[in-house]
């Protein structure tokens, strides 16, 4: 290995002793080790090595000459158990096939499984669309049930006669729930007309009556079929709407409430045009 010296020439009488020079230890093997090993960080941690380039060459050659010898020998201490581990496996052809048969069978069953599942599946989709359908029947049905009722009470009401016509009767002023002591009052002025609160729960009734027929659908055969039932009950709402407006006086204070009281009815049932002849009739 090549040495350092320090000072003159060698004619000089002042000669280093070689043997007090710092020679570099031996790479260590677990430097080489670590999982994060790198080359270039490697190489620069040796900057205070007292080794020439081409020295620190030869030992990182030498090392890896040793190491290929390590591996050469691992190798061939263990090729006889290799050649021993072939011999083991000699029959492992037949246990192959029978695994690989087992799990064809294996595929077999789970496609079947899969297969009577989606059958199931399909069933218990169509019992559940059935289902559905049942329900909305069933909610029809009920919904039918109440329109024919609504419009039965509403008939007695308005007390409808066979030709269409209508006239005022007595009503209960508590079916609804409702009491007004003004209606009393103006019932009192006017014994002939129908108070608003009234004819406003009449209005509100076949309002209701309508929204429940959409909901069953206009091509219904019951909506069909109870069309012209409807169109005589708005009309009669409507006379009694039209006899109040023109009997109502709008001198008073009762009055003019009870004409603005008439027609946001009018408006609810989206017949503006309506009361609008008939006050220009006035």
């Amino acid at each position: 290995m090549k040495r350092f010296y320090f000072g003159g020439s060698e004619s000089s009488g002042s000669d280093v002793d070689e043997d007090t020079l710092p020679y570099p230890k031996p790479l260590a093997r677990s430097a080489f080790l670590t999982p994060e090993f790198d080359p270039t960080t490697f190489l620069s941690s040796l900057h205070n090595r007292h080794q020439t380039l081409e020295d620190l060459r030869t030992e990182l050659r030498t090392r890896s000459q040793e190491l290929n010898k390590e591996l050469l020998d691992l190798v061939n201490e263990n090729y006889q158990d290799f050649l021993s581990l072939g011999s083991s496996l000699q029959g492992g052809d037949e246990k192959v096939e029978e695994v690989t048969l087992g799990l064809l069978g294996f595929k077999r069953d789970v496609e079947g499984l899969k297969a009577k599942v989606e059958e199931r599946r399909k069933e218990v989709d169509a019992l559940v669309n059935e289902r559905k359908g049942i329900r909305q029947d069933v909610q029809v049905g009920r919904t039918l049930l109440e329109i024919d009722q609504r419009l039965g009470e509403l008939e007695k009401r308005l007390i409808m006669v066979p030709d269409g016509s209508a006239k005022v009767g007595q009503e209960d002023e508590d079916i609804a729930g409702l009491s007004d002591s003004e209606d009393e009052n103006e019932e009192e002025e006017q014994a002939n007309v129908m108070s608003a609160s009234r004819l406003q729960r009449h209005a509100q009734q076949y309002l209701y009556i309508k929204r429940l027929m959409a909901k069953v659908g206009a091509e219904h055969s019951f909506s069909v079929w109870q069309e012209e039932r409807v169109l005589r009950m708005k009309q009669t709402v409507l006379l009694d709407l039209g006899s109040a407006l023109k009997q109502t006086t709008s001198t008073t204070d009762n009055g003019k409430e009870r004409l603005l009281k008439i027609l946001r009815i009018y408006g609810d049932m989206d017949e503006p045009d309506d009361a609008l002849k008939l006050l220009n009739e006035r």
